[in-house]
């Protein structure tokens, strides 16, 4: 059971047991609307937006006024969530700013769905490597990094020139692989 479900539990069983429950709603209606209440956290716990709003919209009416107000948040909750869902962008560069933004606020998973959506649609996409690049050195993962890294420089050689100043790549500058990356042995 969840904190928020704990926190209302009590109130809950307060209003069941009261002599003038005014709807007239006896206890297993109750116990109904907040069964129904906690699918409902569920589905939105687990990223089913729009089941979860529905859920939540159909219990609205017949909750308890404490619940009322939790369904009202959830419900603002869901559908923020499905409109970021359907953010649309008028060129890969703009789609790309936002992932940034993503990555500078520490959104790392969300910034990382961004620079793979950018992909998907424009595999070259040299700037989307090189933001992964960045992202995996930040979290930590050096293989990936590595490998993202030299893609980008691969599909535009001024993205090594662009590494070698940027402060993004502190958790790498020890590594010879990335020193390698950046400064390869001229033949």
């Amino acid at each position: 059971m969840t904190a928020e479900l704990r926190e209302a539990a009590p109130s809950r069983k307060k209003s069941m047991h009261s002599a003038n429950n005014p709807d007239g709603r006896g206890r297993s209606g109750a116990d109904a609307v907040f069964q129904h209440y906690e699918a409902a956290l569920v589905q939105l716990q687990q990223g089913r937006f729009e089941k979860a709003l529905a859920m939540l919209e159909k219990v609205l009416p017949e909750a308890p006024a404490e619940i009322q107000d939790r369904c009202r948040v959830h419900i603002a909750t869901c559908r923020r969530q499905m409109a970021k869902s359907s953010l649309s962008f008028a060129t890969p560069e703009e789609h790309y700013d936002y992932a940034i933004s993503l990555l500078n606020t520490g959104y790392y998973e969300e910034a990382r769905e961004q620079f793979n959506n950018i992909l998907k649609a424009h595999s070259d996409a040299d700037y989307a490597f090189y933001g992964l690049a960045v992202l995996e050195s930040i979290t930590g993962h050096v293989p990936d990094c590595l490998a993202n890294l030299a893609r980008a420089i691969e599909l535009n050689p001024k993205n090594r020139l662009q590494a070698r100043v940027d402060n993004d790549f502190q958790n790498m500058v020890d590594d010879p692989r990335f020193t390698e990356l950046l400064y390869p042995e001229v033949p």
